[in-house]
C-alpha cells in the first residue's frame, strides 16, 4: 500500500533511473538526481529543527529547483508551504504569523530578503547550501516509519475574507488517491512529457507533479514568456514532444483567442486538461477543430478537496454560448447538492456542491473557526463523524446526469427585485464573435450590474443591442467597460477584486 508520496519518486527513481524528471528554461534533472538531492535537503532540515508534521516554506518561479525542495520537505516529516517569489512581503508575513514555519528554503538572495524583512525566525536555508548534504539514510528511514497517509504533505494559502489568507492542509492520501485516479483514468506512463503552465504555489500544478513522480513522465517547466508570446509556445510544446497539458483555463482560453492555432498546432498533444474557471464553449471549439484526435477534459474542484472532485471528458458538441459541463464525481469521491432548504436538488435545480471523500483537505492550519464553517457534518445523517466541504459553487444537474457549473454562491445577486446569476450574463457576452472575456461585478449601493470584457479587435463594442435576443431587459449591464486587456490573478483567474477597486476609483472621480 503507498502510504507516502516518496514512494513514488523511489519507485521510479528505480525504473528510470537516468530518465529526465524534470526541465526548465535552464536546467534538467534525471529522477535518481531528484532523489538524491531531496534525501540531502530532508536530512539538513531533519537535523536543523528536530521536528516532524510542520510547516516548511519553500520560494518558487518558474524552475525545478523548488520542486526539489518540496521533496526535500517531506523527506524530513514536515510538510512544503509553496510561497510564490515575487509575492508581497505583507502577504508573506500574514501566511508567515498563521503558520509559525519551522524553516523556510530560499533560492534566491531576493528571498532571504524578504525573510529578513518580516523578521522570520525559524531557520533559513539556502538551497544552493542545501543540496550538498548527503543523505543519512538511517536518520529518513526512522522519520518514514513515524509517517502516515494522514499527515499533511503541503499547505496552499488562498484569499481570506477578512484579509488574513487561509492555509488549506491537504494530505499524502489525498494526493495519492488523485495520482491514482488520474494515471489509471487517463493511462499517463513514462512515455508522456507533460508541459507544466500552472504555478507551483497553484494547486493546479499538484496534478503536473504527481502524475510525473507516480509513471516516470517528464514534467517539462513552461516560463512564462512563452505565453507572451504563443507562437513560441507552440514551438515548444512541438519541441519537448509535450503530450500532456494540464492547464489554466484562462490559458487556454489566451492561446484560443491568439489565433496562433491556424497557423500551427501542438502536434503531439494526446490530452487537454483545464481547471480553475468555467470554460465558454466558444474558446475551446478552437481548439478542438484544430486537434481532432485530442482528449478534452474539464477538471474540477477546489483547493479544499485535493484539486479536483468532477470531471468531464469532451464529448459532444456545444453551443458558443454555453459552459462545459464539469460532469461526474472523480474515484473515491461523492458530490452532495444541497438547495437553499438542505434538500438533494432534482433536475435543473441549482444548489450548492459539496464534497466528501479522501480528498477532503484536513482543514485550514491554525483556524479552527472557518474550517468549522465549510468543513462540516454531513447534513443527511449524524450517526458518525461524516466530514463534507460546502464548496460555495453553485451547480444544477443537466438531463443527461452531468454537473453544471452556475455560479459562485456571492454571484448571486437582487437586481431590481430580479434574484440573478452574474455568469449567466457573462456566457451570453462571451458568446459574442469578438468577445475574448467577459466580468461581471455588483455595485449593491447602486444596484447596478457592471460588465467589464475585452474584444480581440481591441475595439469597443454595442453590448446591449448585441445581447437583446440572449438575455432579458432585467439582466442587462447597467455600466459597461471595454478593457485592453482583462486583470487576472496569481491563480490564473479573472480578479474581480481588482476589477471592484477599479470600478470604485472611476466612482470617486
Amino acid at each position: 500500500m503507498i502510504y507516502n508520496v516518496l514512494s513514488y519518486l523511489e519507485d521510479t527513481a528505480r525504473r528510470f533511473p537516468g530518465k529526465m524528471a524534470l526541465v526548465d528554461d535552464k536546467n534538467a534533472l534525471t529522477f535518481t538526481q531528484w532523489l538524491f538531492m531531496a534525501e540531502g535537503i530532508g536530512t539538513y532540515i531533519a537535523r536543523s529543527t528536530g521536528v516532524m508534521r510542520r510547516p516548511v516554506l519553500v520560494f518558487v518561479d518558474r524552475k525545478i529547483e523548488c520542486l526539489i525542495g518540496f521533496m526535500g520537505v517531506v523527506e524530513s516529516g514536515n510538510f512544503y508551504v509553496p510561497i510564490d517569489n515575487k509575492m508581497p512581503c505583507a502577504r508573506i508575513r500574514l501566511i508567515s504569523e498563521v503558520l509559525n514555519p519551522v524553516a523556510a528554503i530560499t533560492v534566491t538572495p531576493k528571498d532571504g530578503e524578504a525573510l529578513s524583512e518580516i523578521g522570520f525566525q525559524g531557520v533559513v536555508m539556502d538551497y544552493a547550501e542545501v543540496i550538498k548534504e548527503v543523505g543519512d539514510k538511517k536518520l529518513l528511514s526512522s522519520i518514514r516509519a513515524q509517517m502516515i497517509d494522514t499527515d499533511p504533505l503541503y499547505a496552499i494559502f488562498t484569499s481570506g475574507s477578512t484579509g488574513v489568507p487561509k492555509g488549506v492542509v491537504v494530505s499524502h492520501r489525498g494526493v495519492i488517491d488523485l495520482a491514482e485516479w488520474l494515471v489509471d483514468r487517463f493511462g499517463f506512463d513514462e512515455t508522456d512529457a507533460l508541459g507544466n503552465q500552472t504555478p507551483f504555489y497553484f494547486d493546479g500544478s499538484v496534478k503536473d507533479i504527481y502524475i510525473c513522480l507516480k509513471t516516470g513522465a517528464t514534467l517539462n517547466v513552461i516560463g512564462k514568456k512563452y505565453f507572451t508570446f504563443p507562437k513560441l509556445l507552440i514551438q515548444l510544446l512541438n519541441e519537448r514532444r509535450i503530450t500532456t497539458i494540464l492547464w489554466a483555463t484562462s490559458a487556454i482560453m489566451l492561446v484560443g483567442n491568439s489565433h496562433i492555432l491556424d497557423d500551427n498546432v501542438p502536434r503531439g498533444l494526446k490530452r487537454v486538461f483545464f481547471a480553475g474557471e468555467a470554460m465558454p464553449a466558444k474558446q475551446l471549439k478552437v481548439w478542438m477543430s484544430k486537434l481532432p484526435s485530442t482528449q478534452f477534459i474539464n477538471l474540477y474542484g477546489p483547493t479544499e478537496i485535493t484539486v479536483d472532485c468532477t470531471y468531464y471528458i469532451v464529448d459532444r458538441d456545444f453551443d458558443s454560448d454555453e459552459y462545459i459541463p464539469i460532469g461526474r464525481p472523480c474515484e473515491n469521491m461523492q458530490v452532495l447538492v444541497f438547495n437553499d432548504d438542505g434538500r438533494l436538488v432534482g433536475v435543473d435545480e441549482p444548489g450548492e456542491l459539496c464534497v466528501r471523500g479522501t480528498g477532503v483537505a484536513l482543514g485550514y492550519y491554525n483556524n479552527k473557526g472557518k474550517t468549522r464553517e465549510v468543513f462540516v457534518q454531513n447534513p443527511l445523517h449524524d450517526l458518525y463523524d461524516d466530514i463534507i466541504y460546502r464548496t460555495g459553487d453553485i451547480v444544477k444537474y443537466n438531463k443527461r446526469g452531468e454537473l453544471e457549473f452556475v455560479s459562485r454562491k456571492d454571484f448571486q445577486i437582487k437586481h431590481n427585485g430580479n434574484r440573478i446569476e452574474l455568469g449567466e450574463i457573462e456566457v451570453a457576452i462571451n458568446a459574442l464573435d469578438d468577445v475574448t472575456s467577459a466580468a461581471c461585478i455588483f455595485d449593491s449601493e447602486e444596484d447596478k450590474i457592471v460588465l467589464y470584457y475585452t474584444t480581440a479587435s481591441g475595439n469597443e463594442l454595442d453590448i446591449i443591442n448585441l445581447v437583446k435576443d440572449r438575455l432579458p431587459k432585467y439582466m442587462f449591464p447597467n455600466v459597461i467597460n471595454h478593457l485592453t486587456a482583462m486583470p487576472h490573478n496569481m491563480n490564473g483567474k479573472i480578479d474581480r477584486i481588482a476589477l471592484k477597486q477599479r470600478y470604485q476609483q472611476l466612482k470617486l472621480r
